[in-house]
């Protein structure tokens, strides 16, 4: 996905092209047509499989780096989209994550790496990177496959934390709450 509705690509021969779509909508949805013939012509899905959308500006998110996020998810059934089992888009709240900590499935923490503000990404996750074998009750068949887009609304970078040496300095060493001194000498957190 490249700006102003441009997509390039490599061929089997390695030769790069380039096609211009009449609209951003139009580029979105061959990315997404390309990312499901992706994943049909794999033989076992083993890993997360993305294709980008959207760019977005700025720098690519790190494990660490907290997100707001609005998504749709889909069960993937007969080698197509099925139906949505879950989704924040036309509603109020946007899902927080901070990347890296675990509270969300292994197929985001991995698929949304690198994604950017503004950004939009399309996610085929198998069910070993999903909820496996148990699924969810009612909502999510065991071992199913699941599609997600998701577009990334804030960002806050652990580098925007970073000391003036240019080091991270972690949530301890943050002028933000005041530490309050603990048995061990070290601030609460």
């Amino acid at each position: 996905v490249q700006p102003n509705n441009y997509s390039t690509f490599y061929d089997d021969q390695r030769q790069n092209w380039s096609i211009m779509f009449e609209s951003e909508k139009a580029a979105m949805d061959f990315s997404k047509q390309v990312c499901i013939a992706k994943c049909n012509s794999s033989p076992g899905l083993d890993s997360v499989l993305y294709q980008d959308l959207l760019l977005g500006e700025g720098q690519g998110v790190e494990a660490g780096d907290s997100l707001e996020v609005a998504y749709t998810g889909w069960l993937f059934q007969n080698n197509s989209l099925g139906q949505v089992f879950d989704s924040n888009v036309n509603k109020d709240k946007l899902l927080r994550l901070k990347l890296g900590s675990g509270k969300v499935i292994k197929g985001w923490e991995e698929g949304m790496m690198g994604m950017k503000k503004g950004g939009r990404r399309y996610l085929i996750i198998p069910p070993a990177w999903a909820y496996g074998a148990q699924g969810v009750a009612g909502r999510v068949p065991p071992d199913s496959t699941l599609v997600f887009e998701v577009e990334v609304k804030r960002v806050k970078l652990v580098k925007e934390c970073a000391g003036s040496d240019g080091l991270s300095v972690g949530s301890r060493d943050s002028p933000d709450p005041s530490p309050v001194p603990t048995v061990d000498g070290l601030p609460a957190e």
